[in-house]
C-alpha cells in the first residue's frame, strides 16, 4: 500500500448538493464555548492555546519507505493519519472505524485510500458499533447539543448525534459518541465521499487490512491455479494488489474481486511501491511519504512472476487510471465487507 504525502492546503468539494450546507460562520467568542462554563475569558483562552503550542513537541510526519502499511498506521501518533486517494482514483467507498485500535481506514474500489487516528465516544456516551450511511454533510456545522460547539466538516450518521467531523484527538475515546477526526484529514475526507456512502463501526482487534471487498478472496487458503472472473472490458479502473509475504495478486474492479493468482518475485520489497497506469501504457511509480523522487519510474516487466495468460488478461482490462500495488503487508487473514458487518454487531 502506499500513501502520498501529507498536505491540508484542498478546498471542500460538493458544495453544489443539496444536502451540503454552508453557514457563515460565528464570531470567535463562540468558538471558546464548550461545555457548561463561560466563565472563561476569550484572552485567557487564547493565551493558553499559545502556550500549549509552544510546548508541544514536533511530530514528523508519518512516512512509508519501509515496513508494512499495518506498521505505519500502529505508529501513527494521536491526530496523524495517512492519505493517497491516488491509489485508487475512483470506485466506491466505505469506511471502516475500528473503537478498539481508535483507527479508521477509508477504502476505495478496494484500496485503502486513507488511515488516520479517531477519537471515539468515552465511557457514558460510547459509540454504538453498527453500520450507517452518510446522511447530510456540512462544513460549518455546530453542535445543538452541546452548547453550540464547531464540528467542522460534519457528515452526519445518525439524527440523534452520531457523526464524523474534525476535533481534538487526546489518543483515547473522549467524545459525546461523535467519531473525532483530525480536522486536516476531515476536510480531505469531505470532498471524496458522497450522501449514502456506507461507514462501518466495529470492534475489530486488528489493524487496516490491505484490501477489503464485497466478498471473501477467490483463490483458498493454498496457492491454485489462477481464477478469473473479469472481462476485457475497460469502463472502470483497476485496483491491482500484490503481496510478497502471501505471494500472490488480487483484482479488484468497482469493488469487487474479479482476479487471483500466485505469483513469485525476482527481488525483494522493503516496503510498499505504486504505480498507475498511464494513457500510452506505462506504468509510473508513486511518489511515497518520505521519498524526494522515485528512481526507476516503470514497472519492470520481469519484476512480478505470474501466469502469462493471467497476466494478459490484467493487462488487457487495465485501463488508464488504473494502479498496481506491491507491499509486504499479508492479505490474509483478509476482511471482507460483509465480514465486518457481520462484526459491527458485536
Amino acid at each position: 500500500m502506499s500513501f502520498m504525502r501529507i498536505s491540508s492546503d484542498v478546498g471542500v468539494a460538493d458544495r453544489r448538493r443539496q444536502q451540503v450546507r454552508k453557514r457563515p460562520r460565528r464570531p470567535a467568542s463562540g468558538n471558546i464555548r464548550m461545555g457548561t462554563s463561560s466563565s472563561v475569558s476569550e484572552e485567557d483562552v487564547m493565551l493558553s492555546l499559545a502556550l500549549l503550542l509552544m510546548l508541544a513537541p514536533v511530530q514528523e510526519a508519518p512516512v512509508l519507505t519501509s515496513g508494512t502499511v499495518v506498521e505505519a498506521a500502529a505508529r501513527l501518533r494521536p491526530g496523524q493519519y495517512l492519505w493517497a486517494p491516488q491509489v485508487a482514483p475512483s470506485g466506491p467507498m466505505v469506511m471502516i472505524v475500528n473503537l478498539e485500535t481508535q483507527r479508521a481506514t477509508v477504502y476505495r474500489n478496494g484500496l485503502p485510500i486513507g488511515i488516520t487516528t479517531v477519537s471515539t465516544g468515552r465511557r457514558g456516551h460510547e459509540t454504538p458499533p453498527g453500520v450507517y450511511t452518510i446522511l447530510q454533510k456540512d462544513a460549518d456545522h455546530r453542535s445543538s447539543l452541546y452548547d453550540d460547539a464547531p464540528m467542522p466538516f460534519m457528515q452526519r450518521l445518525t439524527w440523534d448525534g452520531i457523526a464524523l467531523h474534525g476535533g481534538l484527538l487526546p489518543g483515547y475515546p473522549a467524545s459525546h459518541g461523535c467519531i473525532r477526526l483530525p480536522e486536516a484529514f476531515a476536510r480531505l475526507l469531505f470532498r471524496e465521499t458522497r450522501i449514502g456512502m456506507l461507514v462501518i463501526v466495529t470492534r475489530l482487534s486488528i489493524m487496516p487490512t490491505m484490501a477489503i471487498t464485497e466478498a471473501a478472496p477467490l483463490l483458498p487458503d493454498r496457492a491454485e491455479p489462477t481464477v478469473w472472473r473479469g472481462d476485457e472490458q475497460r469502463a472502470a479502473p483497476l485496483s491491482i494488489v500484490v503481496s510478497t509475504a502471501d505471494r500472490e495478486v488480487r483484482v479488484i474492479r468497482a469493488g469487487k474481486e474479479i482476479g487471483a493468482a500466485p505469483v513469485t518475485f525476482t527481488s525483494d520489497v522493503p516496503g510498499p511501491v505504486a504505480f498507475q497506469r498511464q494513457a500510452d501504457g506505462r506504468w509510473l511509480r508513486l511518489l511515497l511519504p518520505g521519498q524526494q523522487h522515485v528512481e526507476g519510474p516503470e514497472l519492470g516487466q520481469d519484476a512480478i512472476q505470474v501466469d502469462p495468460v493471467f497476466r494478459a488478461r490484467v493487462l488487457a482490462a487495465a485501463g488508464p487510471g488504473s494502479t498496481v500495488v506491491v507491499t509486504p503487508d499479508r492479505l490474509r487473514p483478509e476482511l471482507s465487507i460483509a465480514t465486518a458487518l457481520v462484526r459491527a454487531d458485536r
